[in-house]
């Protein structure tokens, strides 16, 4: 409840209402779908690399392991990250910035799980951070 757009919402609303009662005011079936994906995403293996599925392109993938001479974890750095900033309009506001920074870290903790679930014979270092933009989630095998 630190957004300020639901904390407002859910105080103006009462009556206990929380998180749930304003997705269910603010988000359809579609929405939700998508929503499951960011926290729930698919990953492939490419030539000992773990990718998260959605960055994947092979002509994309061969540029940086040409790039990058092969090394496994510096392809995954540069290719495994989620800038929350590209696609969420967060208000240059402290609170606001705060609440993009949780946001990124609740979507690390749920890659990680999946990420272990996925490949349990493997450990990953996955991290939300903050950048000049805005919040990341990245992502490499620990080797």
């Amino acid at each position: 409840m630190n957004i300020p757009d639901v904390r407002e919402w859910t105080e103006a609303v009462g009556d206990g209402t929380d998180y749930l009662d304003y997705l269910s005011q603010h988000a359809g079936l579609g929405e939700w779908a998508a929503l499951a994906r960011v926290f729930m995403p698919r990953f492939v293996e490419i030539e000992g690399c773990v990718l998260w599925d959605r960055v994947y392109d092979p002509a994309n993938f061969r540029t940086w392991q040409d790039q990058l001479q092969g090394d496994a974890t510096s392809i995954e750095a540069t290719l495994n990250e989620f800038r929350l900033w590209e696609y969420i309009d967060i208000p240059e506001d402290s609170e606001s910035e705060a609440g993009g920074l949780a946001l990124a870290e609740e979507i690390a903790a749920s890659w990680r799980r999946c990420l272990s679930e996925r490949f349990p014979d493997r450990a990953f270092a996955v991290a939300a951070s903050a950048t000049e933009d805005g919040p990341v989630v990245g992502f490499v095998t620990i080797r």
